[in-house]
């Protein structure tokens, strides 16, 4: 007999592998079919099967079908059923044209009957593992296709745990309740699992699983019969297997064996690893190295052995490889046979993020304490503290500590830094505690608005659930999750791989990256991690923690000689940081944003005054709405002597450095602009103190003049400011809020979660930028502004500058260059490459499409 053919002229038996020959396709043999056809063609080991396709599944339900299969299935595995040497049981599966959850179960154990069975019994050598699976195998049939009533079945199951004595129950519950006995005869058998699983397909309960995933009703399925070959325990089993190790990444076969026979439930107990496979693991091997060439991906198999020979079961690209593994896949792929741009396409941004960033090994079941906005990535685990102060005094006796607060300001960034990771009940993305955390490489959860902190009674709770300070939790700010107790942290991974693929991302990227860096310890963790410069350099955060009295004294300066003094303080506070920032960044781009300080962050809070007098001020300096009050150049209009004092600390430290051999070029921006003319009265104070050091000094300094364009007026009018500015930065986070009229502070906690729910909103537009709104700001500013001046640097320094969804919007805009947190830095350049690799390859399916000698 041609195992080739079907014994029966009109009812087709495709053998795996044939299915390609007969030219059909999932529509007849399904997922699986389709599955086991290219591994046959790949010349990998497979379990010995036919498949029965979609369009006359029904035909297996006849006996006389059945048997033809029985007997050609017998010649593809050269074993029969029922024969003492060489045994084989059938194992009857169903497959759907496409992926589909619900299918019917498999049934493993046809071929069984009591007289063969004693034998089948002694080749395994654990008669209740061959009991197991024959029970299931009945019971699957006197329910599908005999008739017998589903709470009778469960009785026995439940009256009979020993699998013998569960069998025999269940064959004499057959004979007496069935249409019929059940049959001895293999084919008989076959015939009854085919009418068992196309009945449960048509069930109520299979039309629900179409009607949940969308499949059309009369959506058909495959039925395909395999050879399961019997082998003794200590050299037989099934598992499942992945082509790289998830920890290192390296190609190793990585999964578990189990012993006995595989079934629908799931086995007991952990298994073995692969690694002590009795036979077969040089199979796997080759298998697994064969797949990832053809898949272009981490491989994953089930596989059976049986006797020592190992069979593939099935074959796919695995859906969630660890970050290590792919990787240095694409690394190792590239070597061999993929190209560098594939590799780098094939990447997610997000897995480069997790290998920069420590991360909680989550076994299940973990305490979950509550749930907030994921506002800078990485896991840590330590000892909660209500205070900054009280973090600073932990952190330096050594204990691991989580920083807890309802809101943190300028003054809690010792307790920020000194913290392992930081949780606050309100802000959002955009907040002081997220920027910070991201800047310092912290982890941190935003937003957390089911968590109460009461610091007086010093104590946390969230849904009935409280914890005292002091006691552990365990910090995820990749998910936004926070738990209760310990949970193991699985620390930062960074391969040479990934420097690699990064370096193949340069090669391929338009747009520049630079990073949002405030100190040197910030730039010079940027350059390392591939920052080209600095594209935001936030001054007052160079006012933090026992610097917030410098530039307080100056925002609450009751007369001109307090301000002058206080001016003079700042200065030289100002030039040490900038002379220890221009060495780290050395002699690329460094772009210094004049104070930009919502007064709400620097004013002292009630009862923290000195005297009456500073009450008295800050009382008459609050905002109804500091976001939207006297800050950024608005304060430099109001203190005529503040931004000269800072560009004057710049400068003289640029001409310190420049002694020194290091020539950054300075970049000098003007925050918060809405009307050029504010934009021309600051740039006129840059070039006068720029004149006057020349004249003192003898050393003119190079610098270019621009703006951050941060509100839709100055995004309108990026025209007219261009002819006050050599650059423009769009700060996003800002842009959006005024936009949108949102305040970033309150919406991301208290109403973001509602809009996307409700679909009013796909994602935070301050997570992912907003393509139609903000997006075409940009797009009108950037066309703008080139068209008053060609040569114009243009560059996003908001928080979307590292985000890879955002980037591949800002791609196509035409800017020069992306800014974000230090640690986004190689997230921002995998993303900037993809984006300009994906863009070509559009452009290319396009002009495919039009061209005259392309597809119609």
């Amino acid at each position: 007999m041609s195992t080739a053919s079907s014994p029966f002229p009109g009812v087709p038996l495709i053998p795996y592998g044939h299915g390609h020959v007969r030219g059909l396709d999932a529509a007849e043999l399904g997922t699986h079919g389709m599955e086991m056809d290219s591994l046959v063609r790949l010349g990998l080991p497979t379990v010995p099967g036919l498949t029965i396709p979609a369009s006359r599944a029904g035909d297996l339900a006849d006996t006389a079908v059945a048997r033809g299969a029985v007997e050609l299935l017998s010649a593809l595995a050269s074993r029969r059923v029922g024969q003492s040497e060489r045994p084989m049981l059938i194992r009857l599966v169903a497959s759907a044209p496409v992926p589909a959850a619900g299918l019917p179960p498999m049934v493993a154990g046809l071929g069984l009957c009591l007289d063969t069975a004693p034998a089948l019994c002694a080749a395994i050598g654990r008669a209740e593992v061959l009991y197991e699976t024959w029970s299931a195998t009945v019971r699957s049939i006197a329910e599908g296709a005999l008739g017998v009533p589903a709470d009778d079945i469960d009785g026995v199951v439940l009256d009979n745990p020993d699998p013998a004595k569960r069998l025999h129950a269940l064959l004499e519950m057959c004979e007496r309740l069935g249409s019929r006995p059940y049959p001895d005869d293999p084919a008989e058998q076959v015939a009854l699992a085919a009418t068992a699983k196309l009945a449960r397909w048509r069930s109520s309960r299979g039309r629900r699983a179409r009607a949940a995933q969308s499949l059309p009703a009369g959506t058909p399925i495959a039925l395909h019969l395999q050879a399961l070959i019997i082998g003794p325990w200590a050299r037989s089993g099934h598992g499942s297997a992945t082509s790289r190790d998830p920890d290192s990444g390296a190609f190793a076969p990585s999964g578990v064996f189990h012993r006995g026979v595989r079934r629908n439930e799931p086995p007991g107990g952990p298994g073995e690893p692969v690694t002590q496979l009795p036979g077969g693991a040089d199979l796997l091997r080759e298998a697994l190295a064969t797949l990832e060439h053809h898949f272009n991906a981490v491989a994953h198999v089930g596989f059976e052995l049986r006797d020592g020979e190992l069979a593939l079961l099935s074959a796919a690209p695995y859906d969630h490889p660890s970050p290590a593994a792919a990787v240095r896949l694409a690394v190792d792929l590239a070597a061999d046979t993929m190209d560098r741009a594939t590799a780098v396409r094939s990447v997610a941004p997000q897995q480069v993020q997790a290998l920069l960033h420590p991360q909680l090994r989550l076994r299940g079941g973990e305490p979950l304490l509550v749930r907030g906005l994921a506002a800078s990535p990485g896991a840590a685990s330590g000892r909660i503290t209500l205070s900054s102060v009280d973090a600073v005094e932990r952190a330096a006796d050594g204990v691991p500590t989580i920083l807890v607060m309802t809101e943190t300001t300028p003054a809690d960034v010792p307790g920020l830094l000194a913290a392992d990771a930081v949780v606050t009940t309100g802000g959002g993305l955009a907040s002081h505690a997220a920027v910070v955390a991201r800047g310092a490489g912290r982890p941190a959860v935003c937003g957390a608005s089911a968590l109460r902190v009461d610091p007086v009674a010093g104590r946390v709770s969230a849904d009935g659930r409280e914890l005292r300070e002091g006691d552990v939790i365990s910090v995820d700010g990749r998910t936004g999750e926070v738990y209760a107790g310990a949970v193991q942290v699985r620390p930062a991974a960074p391969s040479a791989e990934l420097d690699v693929l990064l370096g193949w991302a340069d090669d391929h990227r338009r747009l520049g990256v630079r990073a949002n860096a405030d100190t040197a310890a910030d730039a010079a963790s940027a350059v390392r991690l591939g920052a080209e410069g600095i594209g935001l350099c936030r001054t007052e955060h160079q006012f933090l923690g026992a610097r917030l009295p410098l530039v307080r004294r100056v925002i609450m300066a009751a007369d001109a000689d307090d301000e002058r003094e206080a001016l003079v303080a700042l200065a030289d506070a100002q030039r040490a940081d900038f002379r220890d920032l221009l060495r780290a960044v050395g002699d690329r781009p460094l772009t210094v944003r004049l104070l930009d300080a919502p007064m709400h962050e620097f004013l002292p809070h009630d009862g923290d005054y000195d005297d009456d007098r500073q009450a008295a001020r800050a009382a008459a300096l609050r905002e109804a709405n500091p976001m939207l009050g006297v800050r950024g150049v608005r304060l430099a209009v109001v203190r005529p002597g503040l931004y000269p004092a800072q560009v004057g600390a710049l400068f003289a430290a640029w001409i310190d450095v420049a002694a020194e051999g290091v020539r950054p070029a300075l970049e000098v921006m003007i925050p918060l602009v809405s009307i050029p003319r504010e934009l021309a009265l600051a740039a006129a104070d840059v070039a006068a103190v720029a004149t006057g050091v020349a004249r003192r000094t003898g050393v003119d300094i190079p610098y270019r003049i621009g703006t951050m364009v941060e509100t839709p007026r100055a995004a309108l009018l990026a025209g007219q400011l261009a002819a006050h500015a050599e650059f423009l930065s769009f700060g996003t986070n800002d842009l959006t809020q005024l936009t949108y009229g949102f305040s970033r502070d309150d919406v991301e906690s208290r109403l973001l979660a509602t809009y996307i729910g409700r679909g009013l909103l796909p994602s935070s537009p301050f997570a992912e930028l907003d393509g139609e709104g903000v997006g075409a700001l940009l797009a009108i500013a950037i066309q703008r502004a080139r068209a008053a001046r060609p040569d114009i640097t243009i560059g996003v320094c908001g928080e979307h500058g590292g985000d890879p969804a955002s980037i591949a919007l800002l791609e196509p805009l035409g800017l020069d260059y992306i800014s974000c947190s230090p640690w986004r830095v190689p997230v921002a350049r995998l993303a900037a490459a993809q984006a300009r690799l994906n863009a070509a390859a559009t452009r290319g399916a396009t002009a495919a499409m039009i061209s005259p000698d392309g597809p119609s």
